[in-house]
């Protein structure tokens, strides 16, 4: 008998993250039989998504029955997966966690993962991060909760200290890693195999060999970096040279958890771009749509993403190795804090998803993590009890704020920006 199963999509209005997942969902047929609900706040754009849906599977074959519905509750009925990828205002909020920080003087790169963003990017997701999770343990406890929204490290650490739904967070920054290692030692990405574990945006890769010889390509990588491009990723390649690893993916990403970060630049998120490019993106489907124009090939490929392969592998007990999810430690890195949050390759199957240990971090490495650790795991106290004293506290020991009077002001402008999004989630 077939296996077939409930996928719920919370989130699924983004146009540009939509069809990311549809571009995974309808690209294979091992999910034939199962059933697509599609769930999103605003009935007009969910209302593109599923028409785009509709298309895509039928012209791919993929055999998904679709539904769409602005009530996330019924939704959440029986469900098997629940892809979670949301976020509350997006853009204009995050401007302001970058912008009201630089204000007081704090000099950062994102304003996303780390620093002062973070802590208020926390504050206002875990609550409705956790509106989907009561009700998942009332409607779908045995559920698998798939989190692609940021903050994942904040998101997942919380899960695993206040809720028993198994859950995933999965994001791409391994494969940019590669990309960037690859780059740098002239090599096609697909002949470079790296494994990582670490923090979400701040993964150290442990190996990087060729996926053909199996040779450490560790060497190659110190020795060419050194006369690679000095404006190619600055503050990464400073780091392997400082700790004689490649941390991160990315110095926009990596910079949000060092004091010193902002030194390879801080540009913060290209907003203009990001809103250009959706308007694009919403245009094309449209015409798409409307039959004015071919639907572009791309938009029937794999997009990397790593969803519909664990749900593959757990609804059809496949045992598959994924190369990177964020998962509750206990332990997995030895030398981080058991509660934390930490980004390691897993095994997904029928029971749930199995982190693998690479062993300890180096040991420079497990220091610097640590800090971040202990400021994540404060943030999300601060975030699941609504408490403004824990929140300073928070700020107060993170590496990237550089003053206690800069914290408490930027503290008291944006918690009254996200006042209405704070609530205890206890």
């Amino acid at each position: 008998m077939t296996a077939v199963t409930k996928i719920v999509f919370l989130g699924a209005s983004s146009a540009s993250f939509g069809l990311s997942v549809f571009r995974d969902l309808f690209s294979t047929h091992d999910l034939a039989g199962s059933t697509l609900v599609l769930v999103g706040r605003d009935p007009t754009r969910l209302a593109r998504s599923e028409r785009l849906a509709r298309l895509l599977n039928e012209m791919s074959g993929a055999g998904l029955r679709i539904e769409a519905t602005t009530d996330w509750r019924a939704a959440l009925d029986g469900a098997g997966f629940v892809i979670h990828a949301t976020a509350i205002d997006r853009n204009r909020l995050w401007k302001l966690d970058f912008e009201v920080p630089r204000k007081y003087g704090i000099r950062h790169t994102l304003g996303e993962n780390g620093g002062p963003g973070a802590l208020f990017f926390t504050l206002r997701t875990l609550p409705v991060v956790f509106d989907f999770v009561r009700e998942m343990e009332l409607r779908c406890p045995d559920a698998l909760f798939i989190n692609f929204s940021n903050p994942e490290s904040r998101i997942i650490l919380s899960l695993g200290r206040h809720s028993r739904l198994k859950h995933i967070g999965l994001c791409h920054g391994i494969f940019i890693a590669r990309s960037q290692v690859a780059s740098i030692l002239g090599l096609a990405e697909e002949r470079v195999e790296v494994w990582g574990a670490g923090l979400n945006h701040f993964q150290c890769l442990m190996q990087i060999r060729d996926r053909e010889t199996g040779e450490d390509l560790y060497p190659q990588l110190r020795e060419k970096e050194r006369g690679h491009d000095a404006k190619v990723a600055p503050l990464t390649r400073a780091l392997l040279r400082d700790f004689g690893v490649w941390l991160g993916c990315g110095d926009g990403h990596v910079g949000e958890y060092f004091a010193y970060g902002w030194e390879a630049g801080e540009g913060g998120y290209d907003f203009a771009w990001d809103e250009a490019e959706r308007a694009k993106l919403i245009r094309q489907i449209d015409e798409v749509l409307s039959g004015r124009s071919e639907m572009p090939d791309w938009w029937r490929m794999p997009s990397g993403e790593r969803a519909v392969v664990v749900i593959g592998s757990v609804l059809h007990d496949r045992r598959q190795v994924i190369e990177s999810g964020v998962v509750h430690n206990r332990h997995v890195i030895p030398n981080l804090a058991a509660d934390a949050a930490v980004e390691v390759p897993v095994v997904a199957d029928r029971v749930g998803i199995h982190p693998v240990s690479l062993g300890p971090l180096p040991d420079g490495v497990a220091k610097l993590m640590s800090i971040q650790v202990q400021v994540q795991q404060l943030a999300v106290q601060a975030a699941m009890t609504a408490s403004k004293e824990i929140a300073l506290q928070a700020l107060l020991i993170d590496p990237v704020v550089n003053s206690a009077a800069a914290a408490r002001q930027l503290l008291d402008e944006l918690w009254e920006i996200n006042r209405p999004y704070i609530r205890p989630c206890v």
